[in-house]
């Protein structure tokens, strides 16, 4: 997606060889604009398909996930929540995910309620790095017996083994940036094939 390619280019930071920094219009102030248009492009990408609804995983995930429903007439955006909470409840799918950001195994879960038996799903993620949230999420759509329409990446870094794995898995990933590498704080995109 040209649009988000653009601004990763103009603010995007790489931080070592691994860190995205992309916060100015992504994931901690968010450019509305451009979130729209990403749901906008998940749509598009995903158009023939039904989809009952979005996954996503708190919270960066979840602007690009309410953008995206919307662009299909405003479906429900079901999110997983991170950690033990007392208001998830017992009745809840749950997966251990390891996250590349914090550093640290999480518990994420979903209320069985809001996930029914049947329902087509749209995972939606802000980043896929090694793709362990991916992975709980499809757990989760599992443990459901739901079907995994397919999953929609506003950033995927494509030197990390995320994206390669769940495609050989035959999982239809769309991404609409892919970064291929970072150097010396420069963030290089993969370019349109």
């Amino acid at each position: 997606m040209e649009a988000l390619k653009q601004a990763i280019e103009r603010e995007g930071v790489g931080i070592g060889s691994e860190i995205v920094k992309v916060d100015g219009f992504l994931n901690h102030r968010i450019d509305v604009r451009l979130m729209e248009r990403i749901g906008k492009a998940f749509f598009e990408a995903y158009r023939g398909e039904q989809i009952d609804c979005i996954l996503t995983v708190e919270a960066s995930g979840i602007a690009a996930a309410l953008t995206t429903a919307q662009a299909f007439g405003g479906i429900p955006v079901i999110f997983a929540k991170k950690g033990d909470r007392r208001n998830v409840g017992p009745e809840a799918y749950a997966a251990q995910v390891y996250s590349f950001t914090h550093q640290r195994m999480n518990t994420i879960h979903v209320s069985r309620p809001w996930l029914p038996k049947g329902s087509r799903v749209l995972i939606i993620d802000d980043f896929l790095a090694n793709g362990e949230a991916v992975e709980g999420l499809i757990s989760i759509v599992h443990q459901a017996e739901c079907e995994l329409v397919g999953v929609g990446i506003c950033v995927e870094k494509g030197f990390q083994p995320g994206g390669q794995r769940l495609r050989e898995r035959g999982v239809r990933v769309v991404s609409l940036a892919i970064v291929e590498a970072i150097e010396d704080g420069k963030i290089i995109l993969k370019e349109d094939e």
